[in-house]
């Protein structure tokens, strides 16, 4: 019985992998907005699943959402010899953002070359304005220049944009933030960059048509003298920038926020002033901790919201008192697009995972605009925590969260591994062959174990796809 049982179990399997779990959770709807979950993968809901991918790895540090696909950077993910010589190239992985399954792997060249090998080659990914993918490596406090390039996101070849001069300042820069077109065909181009453990910001400027040049009047850098809390007086590790998008055709970048390991988000305008920060924010809005970095904005509905980062590894929601670890706050900004009074909509997801990812302190985050079937305006926002997990949600008015998603772990999740697969099925074989009274094999809830228990699972897996 066993024997035939798993044989015809394998011809589901394909069919059961293609499953995109949920993080389970029903949000409530706020202001007449939804939230909902599309899928999730990572270390808390999918955890052999997640950990089975390429891009699980502490050098694959940043990902991007853009026109149905996430793209995820890898540093150091291949070894290639070449004659006597081995090779270390960095990767693009491309991968489906309805379901979350890998499309292709994008070897990444430059002038025909094996394009990798230095230092966090490819720390960032981003998107600009105009749907253009970019790739920027780390550059150290002994580097006079930060390297952009714009990346083909069928073939993985790199086109050399820009070696963006730091000027008579030279600090660590990790991340940058792209606003407008990095062509420069059809608009200006602004870039910038946060010095790791300094006060120094770095900003370039093109306009259409033109080469870049310092953002701050000419100077490409600028050291801040104010902060929150008041008692920072540099970033920290791994510092992220993020440009507001003024208008829908203003790429100036003007106002921005920087997110510094030390410090919540703190929103400057090109002045270094500080225009807006966490001082006369509700103390329920603010970070759980501030150990990592990462803020965008978005707009639905004709409303304003912000979104950053709730906790890294540890953290504690005040309103449950649960640890929570790698998630989002989603906050509708204040009268005139403030902090100041913004209102808290959801925490997503309830985890990610729990581990320690090397310090690389980033959790990217970029949404989508579009509609639905009918016509109504959503929004897809993505979050990604490398090490950890990523997740995709839909955001808008005509977003309802009824019913959750499915609990893995819960029901059908016998061995524990927060799947239902036929490693379950396996299980339960194994507990009726031999005679054992677990009563985690009693999936049906009828006080025994038996084929009865078999065949929910397999009803649970034939539904997943």
């Amino acid at each position: 019985m066993k024997k035939l049982l798993l044989l015809s179990l394998l011809m589901i399997s394909a069919m059961a992998t293609a499953w995109a779990v949920t993080d389970g959770v029903k949000y409530e709807r706020v202001n007449d907005i939804g939230i909902k979950n599309i899928w999730i993968q990572d270390r808390a809901h999918t955890q052999d699943v997640w950990a089975s991918k390429p891009y699980c790895n502490t050098s694959a540090r940043t990902a991007v959402m853009t026109d149905g696909y996430i793209y995820i950077a890898h540093s150091n993910a291949l070894s290639i010899i070449q004659g006597t010589d081995t090779l270390v190239q960095s990767v693009v992985y491309k991968v489906d953002a309805t379901n979350g399954e890998l499309v292709k792997t994008l070897p990444l060249t430059l002038d025909g070359n094996i394009y990798g090998g230095a230092t966090l080659s490819a720390n960032t990914v981003g998107v600009d304005n105009f749907g253009h993918l970019y790739i920027s490596p780390f550059s150290s406090q002994l580097s006079q220049y930060h390297t952009v390039y714009m990346l083909d996101g069928e073939t993985g070849e790199l086109t050399h944009i820009a070696d963006l001069d730091k000027g008579d300042v030279l600090q660590r820069c990790d991340y940058i933030d792209l606003m407008g077109d990095i062509t420069r065909e059809e608009a200006e181009c602004n870039i910038m960059s946060v010095g790791a453990s300094s006060e120094t910001i770095y900003r370039w400027h093109a306009d259409q048509g033109s080469d870049f040049e310092g953002g701050f009047e000419g100077d490409p850098y600028m050291n801040i003298l104010e902060f929150y809390p008041e008692t920072v007086t540099q970033w920290g590790y791994a510092p992220v920038a993020k440009m507001i998008l003024a208008s829908e055709d203003d790429f100036s970048g003007e106002l921005f926020y920087i997110d510094g390991f030390t410090t919540s988000p703190i929103m400057y305008d090109v002045t270094g002033t500080l225009v807006e920060s966490f001082e006369d924010v509700d103390p329920a809005f603010l970070p759980m901790d501030v150990g990592a970095n990462g803020v965008c904005e978005f707009q639905i509905d004709g409303r304003n919201f912000v979104v950053y980062v709730a906790a890294q590894y540890t953290g504690v929601d005040e309103a449950t008192m649960i640890n929570k670890a790698c998630q989002v706050y989603i906050c509708e900004l204040g009268e005139g697009m403030t902090l100041t009074g913004m209102q808290r909509y959801w925490m997503v997801p309830d985890a990610l995972g729990t581990m320690s990812d090397g310090g690389t302190r980033v959790q990217s985050m970029n949404v989508e605009y579009g509609t639905d079937e009918e016509g109504n305006e959503e929004v897809t926002l993505f979050i990604y925590k490398n090490y950890n997990g990523m997740a995709v949600y839909k955001i808008g008015p005509n977003v309802y969260c009824d019913e959750p998603g499915p609990e893995p772990g819960i029901k059908g999740d016998v061995n524990g591994d927060q799947e239902v697969t036929i490693a379950d099925v396996n299980v339960v074989i194994d507990m009726i062959i031999s005679g054992k009274t677990d009563l985690k094999g009693d999936v049906n809830g009828d006080q025994e174990i038996s084929i009865a228990d078999v065949n929910v699972i397999i009803d649970i897996i034939l539904h997943k796809s």
